[in-house]
């Protein structure tokens, strides 16, 4: 059998590191907002080249503190992708605001500034592009354009962490950021977890009052907030898996140059790359118009595979409401006909070669 994530073989590399660090917070007993929870956060806003990283308890959490801290709301409209995971459109929802679902490049699944702009309304408050994938979106295009029009700029960077525009990190070039850290992500806690980011003061102390029940001073609340923070057993183990996402993100890579590399004379579409980004293969995702022969295939091998996803945000009945009459002709084509093959930092060359052989022949 091939899963589509092996957890055990890289927690196997990391086991003395963080069972020792969990004995100490066990013996310590600081398990809410302890050291190893700050220190994370100070790290993590190094690596990302941010000022400030504010833990909290997933990815959603994250995209719906972040909302609030900038200022989205009630009555607000808010740009963002259909081809993605709900909760990036759940939380613009938890705030009130409408999710306004564009098209997607064919190419690299994101959003555009040419689909943003197209969407614009006097009601547009913000603009949430999804790295998916771990392929960064256009980002100078996209932040161009929301300086233009000013609007807010909230990345929802759930699957790119370590991902890079030019050398800069996604999370980065946005009003605030978030991240989540369930198990499977590229840099994964041993349950749920999350990060926003933000070059603001102003925007990081109001992320903090929120995710503690709108307080700053103990039982002094000057906010209605959210039970919402990182725990010091998911920071032990994020601690630790930070030092090594470089490394974890070159293994996906490079298992994902070789599946591209094995593939290229079928008849399938394989994941884009340019000069100018660094994808970090959150996902291997591919087209073909042959997808449901291909999976049936792979799962008689036991090999992990995946539709991501199978039906976008606007066709969903809980969007009906909003999306009376949408049509993103891009986003369902690729709906239709993408499948994702297994792809983690542990994932053998061997491995590659036998799933690809597998698919060459249904396709080849």
């Amino acid at each position: 059998m091939i899963p589509m994530v092996n957890l055990k073989d890289q927690y196997a590399e990391i086991k003395q590191e963080v069972e020792a660090g969990l004995a100490e917070t066990m013996q310590n007993c600081a398990f809410i907002m302890g050291p190893n929870m700050r220190a994370f956060e100070q790290e993590a806003a190094e690596y990302l080249g941010v000022k400030h990283a504010v833990g909290c308890a997933s990815g959603t959490d994250a995209l719906h503190l972040a909302l609030l801290a900038e200022g989205i709301g009630e009555g607000d409209e808010v740009i963002t992708s259909a081809f993605t995971f709900i909760a990036t459109a759940e939380a613009i929802k938890y705030v009130g605001a409408t999710p306004v679902f564009v098209d997607i490049d064919p190419a690299t699944f994101n959003i555009t500034a040419e689909t943003i702009e197209q969407a614009i309304s006097p009601k547009t408050k913000a603009v949430m592009p999804v790295h998916l994938f771990g392929q960064p979106a256009d980002m100078a295009a996209i932040n161009l354009l929301c300086q233009q029009r000013g609007l807010k700029l909230i990345e929802d960077c759930a699957q790119s962490f370590g991902a890079s525009i030019d050398g800069k990190q996604t999370g980065s070039f946005g009003n605030a950021a978030g991240f989540s850290f369930f198990p499977s992500k590229n840099l994964g806690a041993f349950g749920d977890g999350g990060l926003v980011v933000t070059q603001s003061d102003d925007t990081a102390a109001m992320l903090k009052k929120l995710r503690n029940h709108g307080s700053d001073v103990r039982y002094y609340h000057d906010i209605v907030g959210f039970n919402s923070r990182l725990d010091e057993m998911q920071a032990v183990v994020l601690r630790a898996k930070l030092k090594r996402i470089n490394q974890y993100n070159q293994s996906r890579r490079h298992a994902a140059h070789l599946y591209s590399e094995l593939m290229a004379d079928l008849p399938l579409t394989t994941p884009h790359e340019d000069d100018t980004s660094v994808h970090v293969y959150h996902q291997y995702t591919l087209l073909s118009e042959r997808r449901d022969e291909v999976i049936a295939a792979l799962q008689k091998e036991n090999i992990g595979c995946a539709v991501y996803y199978p039906v976008p945000l606007h066709q969903q009945s809980v969007f009906k409401d909003d999306c009376a009459g949408v049509s993103l002709p891009v986003t369902e084509s690729v709906a239709q006909h993408c499948f994702s093959l297994p792809i983690c930092s542990h994932l053998s060359d061997d491995n590659v070669e036998l799933i690809v052989s597998h698919i060459r022949k249904v396709v080849a």
